[in-house]
């Protein structure tokens, strides 16, 4: 690979590399060396998180794959913080790739010594990496194969082509997204979007597990999301999805939950399409039915054979509550002596997920892994959670 010419000064080096137009064109991997070359740093390296993010994989040879659960990488990764590793001739600096409130993965960066010039050049390298690693996996098969370990079914390929980002948030709010099983996902999907007042999300779980559910899924946020941006409010909102899937899938409907937070006030509304009922958790504590209401009938054509509205219901959120949408897969999980996961037992690990303190995104990986390898990593059903934590700043 050519070096790129310009002037000895690293930021020199980068506006030149950028006003080259050499950064759009480009594969990641070549971005990645273009980039750390122009800020002067000869040994950095990208991984990025598998779809279970059980691993962090290496976006380009030769190099082995890093558990997040137990590696350098992985503190970094599962904490979104600096992890300094020493070695006998060298040092590596562990950094977090985060776009917006999404974790993707690590960058390494290997240096004979810390310096201060050193670590600010090495997070404004992952600081531009990251936005360019969210743009390129929308088109890039090479990026989205490094974060899959196995093949994916069709109805998961379908479903996950539609999805937003697994995490989004402000300062404000988080809002953060699993589905199980990550390769075989038939009818669950989730949604979160953020406008400068409101969170939006919605956790779906169509009938069946096949492809069919899969569209079910599909047309359900897709009327939602259409109806969301044309101003409609929250009961509008199921409404269009009952005659979009009445419409198009008459023999199929959906469960779900849909709902929506002011940023400002907390207020949180929801309606419950025949869903599970979402579960509060305040002060790492779960506070007992707290969100539990008579829920709705199903989405499609149970909603149209009836006369009655839906139910929008309404509860004051407080700073630092999180809230949890699921499908009912999770409690339905078996565990590896047959017996049912139940939702006792979800309750007990919510709890303890939460007691780490540790931020949503990674108590929302650890909770779907503490389901799964209590049920010896073999779901009976789609399995789905989002999760989402309130923190308005304090006066």
């Amino acid at each position: 690979m050519a070096a790129v010419e310009g002037p000895d000064d690293p930021d020199a080096r980068l506006c030149t590399l950028l006003a080259s137009g050499q950064v759009a064109a480009q594969d990641l991997a070549t971005i990645v060396a273009l980039t750390a070359d122009a800020f002067g740093l000869a040994q950095a390296r990208v991984y990025l998180a598998d779809i279970q993010q059980r691993q962090l994989m290496p976006l380009s040879a030769p190099a082995t794959a890093l558990t997040i659960d137990d590696s350098p990488g992985g503190w970094a990764y599962r904490t979104q913080k600096l992890q300094v590793q020493e070695g006998a001739r060298e040092i590596t600096a562990w950094l977090p790739l985060i776009d917006g409130a999404e974790r993707l993965g690590v960058l390494a960066v290997r240096t004979p010594a810390l310096d201060p010039v050193f670590m600010q050049r090495s997070r404004a390298l992952a600081a531009l990496l990251a936005p360019l690693i969210t743009s390129k996996r929308a088109y890039k098969d090479s990026v989205v194969q490094r974060t899959r370990t196995e093949p994916m079914g069709l109805p998961a390929e379908m479903l996950r082509a539609l999805l937003p980002p697994r995490t989004i948030g402000t300062q404000k709010i988080v809002s953060t997204a699993v589905m199980e099983p990550a390769y075989e996902i038939g009818g669950d999907a989730y949604d979160h979007a953020l406008t400068q007042s409101t969170l939006h999300a919605a956790v779906v779980d169509a009938m069946g597990h096949d492809l069919a559910s899969g569209l079910t899924a599909t047309v359900t946020l897709a009327a939602c999301r259409n109806a969301r941006r044309t101003g409609s409010e929250l009961s509008e909102l199921a409404t269009a999805v009952d005659r979009a899937l009445f419409t198009w899938l008459p023999d199929q409907f959906a469960t779900a939950v849909l709902a929506q937070l002011d940023l400002a006030t907390g207020s949180l509304r929801w309606i419950n399409c025949g869903h599970p009922p979402p579960l509060l958790l305040r002060g790492q504590r779960l506070v007992p039915q707290a969100m539990e209401r008579e829920p709705d009938v199903p989405m499609g054509l149970p909603a149209l054979l009836t006369d009655a509205p839906r139910q929008v219901h309404q509860i004051a959120l407080e700073p630092g509550d999180r809230v949890l949408l699921h499908t009912d897969g999770i409690t339905e999980a078996r565990l590896e002596d047959g017996e049912e996961f139940g939702a006792h037992r979800f309750a007990e690990a919510v709890i303890h997920a939460a007691s780490t303190g540790e931020p949503a995104p990674e108590t929302l990986r650890r909770l779907i892994h503490s389901i799964l390898d209590a049920s010896g990593n073999q779901l009976r059903d789609d399995a789905t959670i989002l999760l989402l934590e309130w923190n308005p700043p304090q006066p």
